[in-house]
Formats: structure tokens, C-alpha cells, sequence
């Protein structure tokens, strides 16, 4: 079982804007060049919403029902900005080369790769109004 740091790790990596998205390609599993632009977004989101300076907390770090080799934790968010709630979200990692990667499920939740991400759904087409 990885330590909460080996997870916190990658979330702090992945949500700092001064490491372009090319360098953190390595940090989500099965993510290519194309995704680099949605990683510098995600980063930029968070700062943007008032999130910065903020803490990644792993709780409840247990391996994945899925997959033994990978693990699952409830990952909690927090910002000393009053004026910004934090927030929960479970999040799925994989190993990698000696260290630990987000699951391509979870980014493609969190991070919105959208139709760019290999694997990635389609985004729905957006409801008709009704008259």
C-alpha cells in the first residue's frame, strides 16, 4: 500500500501551473500530447477558482476492486481561502515505474480530456429544449 504522499504527490504535481502539461504527461495513465493542453487547464482552473494555495489529503487509501495491482483513495481538497469550499472526490491510481499515476478513469472525470483522451467517451450532445 503506497503512503498518502505517493498519491498527494501526483495531484500537487498535476494542479502546479509552473510544470507545463508535457511534463506531466507521465502522471496520468495512457496520456498523450494531445492531453497536454487539457493538463495546463486543469491547473490553471484551480488557481483561477481561488484554490491556491491548496491541500491534497488521501484518506481511506484501500486497493482497487477492479484491478489488485492498483489502488483507490478518497482524496480531500482544502484552501486556507474562506471564500472557497473545499471538496472530496475518490480517485483510482496505478503504478508506474516505481511511483504512482492517476487512472485514466479518473482523469478523464477530473480532468476533462474529453474526445482528445484515447478511451475517452464522446461528450453527450446537449439536450433539446423542450417547447
Amino acid at each position: 500500500m503506497p503512503p498518502p504522499e505517493a498519491l498527494t504527490d501526483v495531484l500537487y504535481r498535476l494542479a502546479d501551473p509552473s510544470v507545463p502539461g508535457t511534463e506531466k504527461l507521465n502522471l496520468v495513465e495512457g496520456a498523450t500530447a494531445d492531453d497536454a493542453a487539457a493538463l495546463d487547464k486543469f491547473a490553471i482552473a484551480l488557481l483561477d477558482s481561488g484554490y491556491a494555495p491548496m491541500t491534497f489529503e488521501a484518506t481511506d487509501i484501500a486497493w482497487s476492486d477492479r484491478d489488485p495491482a492498483d489502488v483507490v483513495a478518497n482524496i480531500n481538497l482544502t484552501t486556507p481561502n474562506r471564500d472557497v469550499r473545499g471538496f472530496s472526490f475518490p480517485m483510482e491510481f496505478k503504478p508506474c515505474q516505481g511511483g504512482w499515476q492517476l487512472s485514466q478513469q479518473t482523469a478523464d472525470m477530473l480532468l476533462a480530456f474529453g474526445n482528445s483522451h484515447a478511451g475517452a467517451s464522446p461528450t453527450p450532445p446537449a439536450p433539446t429544449p423542450t417547447p
